[in-house]
């Protein structure tokens, strides 16, 4: 551009002489020397028109009139000289606008199309010549065919005018070109659209005045395009043009417009890491005012351009505009901060045409939090939780009898009791051999527990009903092994029965109740099975599934069993004897008649076994003569409730 101003002065120069000279040559001389200085297209870009409009182009030879203007080139002697270069081809026309259609004319440094067709497009060259000096310079002409969008009933080729219009406040909207060109001598008319409908008076806020839209108070809807379409009469010929106005709302002029900082904000502090990548955001509130609007980041007083590192850089962008209020986002990243790097000092800024506003971070190290150690401690914890949970559901018999043997308490040393269970049982061949032989075998020789078994363990004679309930109260527990021959009428197991609930209800005697096999459908006056299901816990026989001395079922008898201690270690057991001596220790030695007791019992026992039950021990005699008295009452009891 600045080449072609110079040109321009040379060439005003010479036809500046020209005008004030005459020419020593000859014209068939001059015309053979005259060259044309050819500028090229115009830089401005094309001009475009919608086909059936008007359209005028100016000369571009006269874009810098304080260079070059019309009149010095009339005064100067030049010629206007149009000519067109038709789309796809090289060959230059003059314009003649002597053509009958009368379409193309010439005004000053314009040139008229009225109206414009699609031969239209192309170059139009504009030269200024005389005899000794020629410019010429091209602008092009783009001609687009009409009713491109269906949807809307007016269009345009020429981009909007932008006109900003304060919330609330009043606007006045022209017709671009309207006033800076001369129209024919004429009457015109000028017709407004909004968003492609057309429209007279819209209401009390948005009044046409002549030429003009009156905007009195304006408000977010009213914003958009506004089209108007120019008509007048030219040679017979009703001729238009359309152009529009892009309506945009801001915000009150009234409101606060300085600068305002976001974020950081007061008293904020940014942690930051060394050796990592570091990010500080700024936000800053920029209202709208006419005028360059920024944010930027300084260090030390100095801008990012300024301090050259190639570690430190910056983005930023508008994330939020509001009726043409930005929110800016301005982010700096720090690259391998250092120690170094925290002793600077960061300061946000943004600016407006009223203000300029400006807060620093502050930056703060970040302490280190062991987030591994603290996943991996936390993960480890619960793994164990589950395992333990895990452990529990499947081993938990084995885990409370391993508690019970701990920390349980044995009651053999506080209660005075001779026996540990009194077993109870139908008298029949299968339930018996199933007490004899196994029960039995195991509670006393593998778990080391004195058994009382009525029929072999009670002295002969007596009434039974005392000998039951002696037996009872000298045991710790009662066992009752459930069947269905067990509640047979006028039994011992019945009597046994009985017994055993009227000790549980007058001194609270544990039962535990052993489901040998399934019990039918209880008669209604069957009550003692249902108390003694309702009131004992109750074990189920599995048949060969549990015969194991490690089979859960007697794992759960032994929780309802009196204590043994694991301290206790190995028990020396009699199988043959129901009163085996179950040393409290093998380190603690007993007296020496505390030990040889135990031996006259058993000797008694087999006496009594192999020469009748009547020849027992004298001091069980002894024994048995003192209770006799003392539970006479209690019998007498016993007795009421056997039918």
């Amino acid at each position: 551009m600045a080449l072609f101003i110079t040109a321009l002065l040379s060439l005003s120069v010479a036809m500046v002489g020209v005008g004030g000279a005459t020419p020593a040559t000859t014209p068939s001389s001059v015309h053979s020397v005259i060259q044309c200085h050819d500028w090229g297209e115009s830089g401005d870009g094309a001009v475009r028109v919608m086909e059936g409009e008007a359209c005028w182009l100016h000369c571009p030879l006269f874009s810098h009139p304080t260079v070059y203007n019309y009149n010095s080139v009339q005064a100067a002697g030049l010629n206007l000289v149009w000519y067109h270069v038709a789309a796809g081809q090289d060959l230059e026309q003059p314009i003649d606008f002597h053509h009958p259609d009368q379409r193309l004319s010439k005004e000053r440094e314009k040139l008229w199309l009225q109206p414009t067709t699609t031969q239209d497009a192309g170059q139009y060259i504009c030269m200024l010549r005389n005899r000794t000096s020629c410019a010429k310079m091209a602008v092009r002409l783009e001609v687009l065919p009409s009713g491109q969008d269906p949807n809307c009933e007016v269009t345009a080729a020429v981009p909007p005018t932008v006109v900003i219009a304060p919330i609330q406040e009043g606007s006045i909207l022209t017709c671009p070109d309207l006033e800076d060109i001369k129209l024919p001598n004429t009457s015109h008319s000028v017709t407004w659209y909004h968003e492609c409908n057309a429209f007279g008076n819209f209401n009390i806020n948005r009044v046409i005045k002549g030429d003009k839209l009156a905007i009195y108070v304006m408000l977010e809807h009213y914003q958009g395009l506004y089209h108007c379409v120019v008509t007048y009469e030219t040679k017979g010929r009703a001729i238009k043009f359309t152009r529009v106005v892009n309506v945009t709302a801001v915000s009150p002029s009234g409101l606060p417009k300085q600068p305002n900082i976001l974020n950081p904000a007061k008293e904020q502090l940014y942690p930051v890491k060394q050796g990592s990548e570091v990010k500080l955001t700024c936000r800053v509130s920029l209202p709208y005012l006419k005028g360059p609007r920024e944010t930027w980041w300084t260090i030390d007083g100095k801008t990012v351009d300024q301090l050259a590192d190639p570690r430190i850089s910056f983005t930023s962008r508008v994330v939020l505009d509001y009726f043409g209020d930005w929110t800016v986002e301005n982010v700096l990243r720090i690259l391998e901060f250092s120690s170094e790097d925290l002793t600077r000092e960061y300061n946000c800024s943004g600016r407006n045409s009223r203000d300029v506003a400006t807060r620093r971070a502050v930056l703060e190290e970040e302490v280190y939090l062991p987030s591994v150690e603290l996943g991996c401690g936390l993960g480890v914890t619960l793994f164990l939780m589950l395992l333990l949970f895990v452990v529990y559901h499947i081993f938990w018999l084995e885990l409370l009898l391993l508690y019970r043997s701990w920390f349980g308490t044995d009651e053999r040393c506080t209660d005075n009791k001779e026996y540990d269970i009194y077993i109870s049982y139908a008298r029949n061949s299968e339930e018996e051999q199933f007490v004899l032989l196994t029960l039995r075998r195991v509670l006393e020789n593998e778990l080391g527990y004195t058994v009382c078994i009525f029929d072999r363990d009670s002295l002969p004679g007596g009434n039974v009903s005392e000998a039951v309930l002696r037996c009872m109260q000298s045991s710790r527990c009662l066992l009752v092994v459930l069947s269905p021959a067990y509640l047979t009428e006028k039994s011992v197991s019945l009597l046994e029965c009985r017994v055993g609930l009227y000790i549980q209800l007058t001194s609270h005697a544990h039962i535990i109740t052993v489901l040998y096999s399934p019990l039918p459908r209880l008669p209604a006056s069957c009550t003692e099975a249902k108390q003694l299901r309702r009131s004992t816990a109750t074990i189920t026989w599995r048949g060969r599934q549990s015969e194991p001395s490690t089979s859960r079922f007697w794992k759960r008898l032994r929780l309802t069993l009196p204590v043994r201690p694991l301290a206790l270690g190995r028990r020396l057991i009699d199988s043959t004897s129901s009163h085996s001596d179950l040393a409290a220790s093998l380190g603690q030695q007993r007296q020496p008649q505390d030990a040889a007791e135990p031996q006259r019992q058993r000797d008694g026992k087999s006496a009594a076994g192999s020469g009748g039950r009547g020849r027992g021990r004298k001091w069980r005699i002894q024994r048995i003569q003192e209770a006799r008295s003392r539970e006479m009452s209690k019998v007498k009891e016993a007795h009421s409730i056997n039918p």
